[in-house]
């Protein structure tokens, strides 16, 4: 029996077992992933890593070593098939039993597939893991036109990159500007205008009808749009992976319920990362988050609870996504704010978004300006009561309203 046992091989599921034996822990510890490959963060997947620059030596969270050193067990290429809480024992699919003492369901998410006619073409691609990108960075340096579903962070980031490697690429998006569910429209309008000046066409209020072509796609039918193409690559969202608990009999909805300590109602299971759905007492209500601080965050509790020392999970949330050489970083949940107010750099090359609700600060979006985010950040966990005058006048520093 290994006394923890983790399931899955993401940014969580590696926190975890780091935090754990960065605090001494001294038990025996066993990692459970579904792909071939040592634990690795995703955000690259669809940045420097699809384009080129790095290797999967800078995907991976830890090398090879970290695991053997730390005595850590690893078991890749396996799923588990069941959990039976009674005897605490997992069943995987080569047909092993392996028992847990305490067990963390890390098992991440996975893309929300669409189902038209011609889905089952090649050359149509979701990105998800490390094979994905791969077959999508082939395709890329061997062809020339390149339809994206979706114009999402994943999208964007794919059609930065593709269009970077001299591919033409065409996206097409349902709603009526890009990244409409996470961000103001002004927001919006920069990041449509960044892409299409640099050659990319956005077909907005534009669904997805069928897919064409004999073996292999070659065509794109959407709402008054019929666009040729080598390949393409859908972004329409992610699902939470919570079937393994919900069978389990563990609470599951929009994912798997756990308290502030990441704990599921059973007091032997755990959960962290994009699987879980938290309480959250900064925003007042409970959230699934897909965003590598959350994972990183989650998995640290998870460890902490394991520990013994109940340091319950309490941070605003944060993202960030890099579209060629802009970078946009988003902190807090700005939906039900009453007010924006746009703050620009003198220099015109960045600018702050901040969202407010009654005067205080709930979220903010920054546009190139990795310095100030810091600060907000701060600004917005303390939702610091603020003036339209303080944020409008970019000569004065953020950091005095921390005061």
């Amino acid at each position: 029996m290994s006394e923890v046992v983790v399931i899955g091989g993401g940014q969580s599921a590696s926190q975890c077992l780091v935090s754990l034996r960065a605090s001494d822990y001294k038990e025996s510890i066993t990692i459970i992933a579904e792909e071939d490959h040592i634990p690795y963060q995703r955000p690259p997947l669809s940045k420097d890593y699809l384009f080129g620059k790095v290797g999967l030596e800078r995907v991976h969270t830890k090398n090879r070593d970290f695991y053997k050193n730390n005595e850590i067990e690893l078991i890749l290429n396996k799923t588990v098939q069941n959990i039976n809480r009674g005897k605490k024992a997992l069943k995987l699919n080569d047909g092993n039993i392996v028992n847990y003492g305490k067990l963390v369901i890390a098992t991440g998410s996975r893309v929300r597939k669409l189902d038209v006619e011609g889905s089952e073409l090649s050359n149509i691609h979701y990105l998800r893991n490390i094979k994905d990108a791969d077959n999508i960075r082939s395709l890329i340096q061997n062809k020339k036109n390149l339809v994206i579903v979706g114009a999402g962070y994943i999208g964007l980031e794919v059609a930065a990159v593709a269009n970077q490697l001299g591919v033409k690429v065409s996206i097409i998006e349902m709603a009526d500007r890009v990244m409409n569910r996470t961000v103001d429209p002004l927001i919006s309008e920069y990041y449509q205008n960044l892409h299409t000046q640099n050659g990319v066409k956005i077909f907005l209020n534009s669904a997805l009808e069928s897919f064409g072509g004999k073996g292999s796609v070659s065509k794109v039918y959407c709402t008054n749009q019929e666009i040729d193409t080598d390949f393409v690559v859908v972004g329409a969202g992610i699902l939470p992976n919570q079937e393994l608990a919900s069978e389990a009999g563990l609470k599951c909805e929009n994912g798997i319920w756990v308290d502030e300590y990441c704990q599921t109602e059973d007091s032997d299971i755990y959960a962290c990362g994009d699987c879980t759905n938290h309480p959250n007492k900064i925003l007042q209500t409970r959230l699934r988050l897909e965003s590598v601080h959350n994972a990183i965050e989650q998995g640290k509790t998870v460890a902490s609870s394991i520990l013994g020392e109940k340091n319950s999970y309490n941070q605003v949330p944060w993202f960030w996504s890099d579209q060629y050489d802009h970078k946009l970083q988003i902190v807090g949940i700005s939906g039900d704010h009453d007010r924006t107010v746009k703050r620009e750099a003198e220099d015109g090359k960045s600018f702050l978004l901040f969202y407010l609700k009654e005067d205080s600060l709930i979220a903010v979006d920054a546009v190139n300006n990795p310095k100030d985010f810091m600060v907000c950040k701060k600004l917005v966990a303390n939702r610091t009561k603020i003036s339209s005058d303080n944020l409008l006048d970019a000569s004065a520093d953020l950091n005095e309203l921390l005061l």
